[in-house]
């Protein structure tokens, strides 16, 4: 899968859906273009990242998100090893 940022800030994802790596929750269909992920409206994301079957982002206020397949830990959600169909917010980096 592949994702990217818009000049304003917007995140873009497209490829492979398995486990939900590209963010549009319930909806883990291939995505042949490019798709708006939604959750993001209202914030301005300033870099992203691909994994195999996870994705991450940060936020301009350096808020750091990930979705996708939470096996291993790799979302950086502590016990929870959930898959996350759409973009959770680290605890570990806030405050």
């Amino acid at each position: 899968h592949s994702l990217a940022i818009t000049a304003d800030g917007a995140v873009f994802t497209w490829g492979k859906g398995e486990h939900g790596c590209l963010g549009h929750g319930e909806d883990l269909s291939n995505q042949l273009l490019p798709k708006k992920v939604e959750a993001f409206a209202g914030q301005r994301v300033v870099a992203v990242s691909a994994g195999g079957y996870h994705s991450l982002a940060i936020t301009a206020d350096g808020a750091v998100f990930t979705w996708g397949k939470g096996e291993h830990g790799c979302l950086g959600h502590g016990e929870d090893l959930s898959n996350q169909l759409l973009p959770k917010k680290i605890e570990a980096f806030a405050g």
